[in-house]
C-alpha cells in the first residue's frame, strides 16, 4: 500500500511542477484539449495506462530485482 502512495505522491509533485513552472502553458493545453473529441482522448488515455503498466512491469523486473 506505501508504493501506492509513493506513486500518487509522485504523480501530484509532477503535475504540481508543471503547473507552478508553466501555468499558462497548462491553460492552454486544457483548451486544446476540450476541443478534441472524447474517443480520441479515451484512446489516448488507454494508450497511457497501457504504457505506464508496461514501465511500471519494467521497472519491477529488471530495477528492483524481479521481485
Amino acid at each position: 500500500m506505501s508504493e501506492l502512495a509513493t506513486a500518487l505522491g509522485l504523480v501530484l509533485v509532477i503535475e504540481g511542477i508543471g503547473y507552478a513552472l508553466a501555468p499558462g502553458r497548462f491553460k492552454a493545453m486544457m483548451a486544446l484539449a476540450a476541443e478534441v473529441p472524447e474517443e480520441r482522448l479515451r484512446t489516448g488515455g488507454i494508450i497511457a495506462v497501457a504504457a505506464g503498466v508496461v514501465v511500471v512491469w519494467l521497472a519491477r523486473q529488471y530495477l528492483a530485482g524481479g521481485c
